[in-house]
């Protein structure tokens, strides 16, 4: 079978810690351009892995016509570069949030259907060993249904994590667009409704500028969801832990609660109403300063050498990014904004 042609667009920090060494370690992949405003970050990649350099992604589109492309780069451009990428025949790996609004959701989505190419969306948290045990846990039905829960992602904030530290995109409005909501909340709106396989209905939520000077992006937010089966529960995503990042979710249920991410050795905890407590063991959720190899590149390359549609679609990322979007508009409007 002939390897699949791979471009990356961006060459920050999700593709260095993430996905350029997870396409090099994939035997179905080459990786045949990079693409960086900042040409010695792409010249640099292009030399170690035997590839193009480029500064355009247009101009590497029409030239190398990649069979497909990750698209890491701020979150402004990742329709438009995702919509330019699938009307050239590529399929579209976009990091989250996968837009910027609504209708550049749809947009993309519509682009990768009218082009017979896949979307897929950079929720890396569905294929963490821990969520992933988690969901098999809850889809026993032992616990019963979830009533209540928490689900959190806190941490120092970019400047510790971008190629540009301070300076960097994440913290221009234009560029980014939202704060740590875009960066941090919009994992964890996925992952509820991936853990339990349902909708949010409700969103209210305080989201504010608190400690980052100079940044009109938020870097705290407080969200409280409730859900079409009626569980309810908060959402946290915060820029400002600046000791002891978080990135934990409690799930209150009928029979008991799983903590998922709340101990350093035992990912998954389950602890029945009977006295039961079962631990599990599962390998680690990634932190900034400890990766894991995401698996989403893996997924990613396996939809398309199996021809099968991504499970972490364009449509699966935009129904995460409108609770975002509400609660943005809940912090406007001062509202409990519902979603259809």
């Amino acid at each position: 079978m002939s390897k699949v042609r791979v471009a990356v667009i961006g060459c920050g920090s999700i593709s260095k810690y993430r996905h350029i060494p997870e396409y090099a370690a994939n035997e179905n992949v080459e990786i045949v351009a990079f693409v960086d405003v900042v040409a010695e970050r792409s010249q640099a990649y292009a030399d170690k892995y035997g590839a193009l350099a480029f500064t355009d992604y247009k101009e590497m589109l029409a030239q190398v016509k990649p069979d497909a492309v990750s698209v890491n780069l701020p979150n402004a451009l990742h329709a438009p570069v995702s919509i330019d990428a699938a009307n050239a025949g590529a399929h579209v790996l976009v990091e989250k949030p996968m837009a910027a609004t609504e209708e550049e959701g749809l947009a993309m989505i519509e682009a990768a259907k009218k082009n017979g190419v896949f979307l897929m969306v950079g929720h890396n948290q569905r294929l963490m060993p821990p969520h992933a045990k988690a969901k098999e846990i809850l889809d026993s039905g032992k616990l019963g249904k979830v009533l209540t829960f928490r689900t959190s992602f806190g941490h120092p904030g970019p400047e510790g994590w971008s190629v540009d530290g301070r300076n960097s995109w994440f913290f221009e409005k234009e560029d980014a667009i939202m704060g740590a909501m875009g960066d941090l909340g919009v994992h964890k709106s996925d992952l509820i409704r991936y853990l339990l396989s349902d909708e949010v209905s409700e969103v209210g939520a305080f989201i504010g500028t608190l400690h980052k000077d100079g940044t009109q992006v938020d870097d705290n937010a407080t969200c409280l969801l409730r859900m079409k089966s009626g569980a309810i529960g908060s959402l946290v995503a915060s820029w400002t832990y600046y000791k002891g990042e978080d990135n934990s979710t409690v799930l209150w249920c009928e029979n008991g609660v799983m903590k998922i991410g709340t101990h350093p050795d035992d990912q998954v905890i389950v602890e029945l109403r009977d006295g039961t407590i079962e631990k599990y063991k599962v390998g680690a959720i990634s932190t900034n300063d400890k990766q894991e190899s995401s698996g989403v590149i893996d997924a990613f390359i396996t939809s398309i050498t199996t021809n099968t549609p991504p499970s972490i679609s364009g449509e699966e990322g935009l129904k995460s990014l409108k609770v975002i979007l509400a609660a943005f508009e809940s912090q406007a409007t001062g509202r409990i904004i519902s979603l259809d």
